[in-house]
């Protein structure tokens, strides 16, 4: 990874509330990323699931626009 950086002139100083949130945020992103990564692992020590242990994609689908459904609303 690389180094910390010091703050640039330009930049603005965060509330510590927000400093946290937005580190909550990336280690939740660095998880996705970490269970992706060992996804592609498996597949390329093991060779590709068998087409009849997953799930149909109108079943995922439909079980993902539900999740968002029930999600808090985010600001961007």
């Amino acid at each position: 990874m690389s180094q910390p950086q010091a703050p640039a002139p330009a930049r603005q100083p965060l509330d510590e509330h927000a400093a946290e949130s937005i580190r909550a945020y990336a280690a939740a992103e660095r998880a996705k990323t970490d269970v992706l990564a060992s996804v592609l692992e498996d597949i390329a020590a093991h060779g590709y699931p068998s087409p009849d242990t997953g799930v149909p994609w109108e079943t995922a689908r439909d079980e993902h626009l539900a999740r968002l459904a029930d999600e808090q609303p985010r600001v961007a």
